[in-house]
């Protein structure tokens, strides 16, 4: 078989597939971020080896970001950016749920009060004391 394969019989590994997508940097990380339960196939937890098919909905966990893809094409070589986005695309619900979460940890980082300075010596006994003051 040749390398220039026709897109109906490839078969190609998920941890490659993932890696060729450009969601990985490495296979191993890719492989890893299988075996760590961060990519599902379907719906379930899968193998690394699993080979993907066209139209199978992926979903992955990347920080605090999940995105729900959908395979449109298969690659085992990993090219530029642009080639590899026309291996996916990401459903609207995916898009809509992460611009929400964003948003909101956006929100809460502007709500939380972070202090200018570290405590001197003196609010550092103040803190101690107010804190075990609720023990006695």
């Amino acid at each position: 078989m040749s390398k220039q394969q026709t897109s109906d019989n490839k078969k190609i590994r998920l941890d490659k597939w993932l890696w060729a997508a450009r969601f990985y940097k490495t296979r191993a990380i890719a492989k890893a971020a299988v075996e760590g339960g961060k990519v599902h196939y379907d719906g379930q937890r899968c193998k690394v080896s699993k080979t993907v098919d066209i139209n199978a909905k992926l979903t992955i966990r990347q920080g605090l970001d999940e995105k729900i893809i959908v395979i449109k094409a298969l690659s085992e070589q990993r090219r530029g950016a642009p080639e590899a986005q026309a291996l996916y695309e990401e459903t609207a619900d995916s898009i809509k749920l992460r611009m929400d979460a964003s948003e909101l940890r956006r929100v809460m980082k502007d709500a939380t009060a972070t202090p200018d300075h570290r405590p001197n010596k003196k609010e550092r006994r103040q803190i101690h004391q107010f804190k075990h003051q609720s023990e006695i």
